[in-house]
């Protein structure tokens, strides 16, 4: 018996069908099915609810898009567990498994890994931890994200400024919209429309990128993974820190937010081999020519 844990996309009509039709599938071999109750609300599958730990689950199979995998990744927290991603909706860059093609998949995964002629294996991907030290003293707060922690302006109309420092060692200071670190993964993210650099998700790297800034140099860094990178906010505009694409808390004057390589991983399982640059030329639709 396996514990597996179902995420589905909350609008898509198609995802709640899909997850019924792989619950029914997975039951009947014996493993144990299961979905949060937030999803299976939204879905309207509350025989599925159930309080389960997602950390305790053995495989996740998200049904959705890109954002429904970056939530099945904030749901595990960390936790080490292989995630299959199915595409409900339009092409994206981590979900590789069509609706029709998730019974053979899940054939093949229980049949075992590539050494064990399941014809899959497990591709890791670089995440980051953003954590938060008030400047009056209050708890210091974490967060880990797969694409990308940004802060940025909340009133329309202004720059923020923040100082930034390396390793501990002031860089420079940006009065801009706001400041992006990424991973690799989230490189064709919020950092790709900010004009950051396309980095292979094989890599380890962070990304630090600028978002609308007023000064004469705007352009990406590509730190070691091995670098922190910290942001002070030095003006009295309030800053919104997001993680992931969602709001985490709100700085003010004094507070520092720390970015470094997390020593977690997001592990996709992968049928084949899968060639990240084919997937951007077909996301572009980029000519051979």
């Amino acid at each position: 018996m396996t514990r597996v844990l179902l995420v589905g996309h909350h609008q898509r009509a198609e995802a709640a069908a899909l997850a019924q039709a792989t619950a029914t599938w997975l039951s009947e071999r014996g493993h144990h099915v299961w979905m949060a109750d937030s999803d299976a609300d939204a879905l309207g599958l509350g025989s599925l609810a159930g309080p389960d730990d997602p950390a305790s689950s053995e495989l996740l199979i998200s049904l959705g898009g890109d954002g429904t995998m970056l939530r099945a990744v904030q749901l595990l927290d960390g936790a080490a567990v292989p995630i299959i991603g199915v595409n409900v909706g339009l092409l994206g860059y981590l979900a590789e498994v069509e609706p029709e093609g998730l019974v053979p998949a899940l054939e093949r995964f229980f049949a075992g890994p590539e050494r064990d002629r399941g014809d899959w294996e497990i591709e890791e991907r670089m995440m980051l931890d953003a954590t938060v030290e008030p400047s009056g003293g209050g708890a210091r707060r974490h967060w880990r994200a797969l694409n990308e922690g940004v802060l940025e302006r909340e009133e329309p109309g202004h720059t923020v400024r923040l100082l930034v420092r390396i390793d501990g060692a002031p860089f420079t200071s940006y009065a801009a919209d706001g400041l992006i670190v990424a991973t690799p993964t989230g490189s064709t993210a919020y950092s790709l429309s900010a004009r950051g650099p396309v980095v292979s998700p094989r890599h380890r790297a962070l990304l630090l990128t600028p978002v609308s800034p007023h000064t004469l140099f705007d352009r990406s860094l590509v730190l070691d993974p091995d670098e922190s990178i910290e942001m002070e906010v030095i003006g009295h505009r309030p800053v919104v820190l997001s993680v992931d694409g969602q709001r985490a808390m709100q700085l003010h004057e004094g507070d520092v937010a720390r970015f470094t390589a997390s020593a977690c991983t997001a592990r996709f399982v992968r049928f084949g081999r899968r060639r990240f640059h084919q997937i951007l030329k077909a996301k572009f639709g980029l000519a051979d020519r």
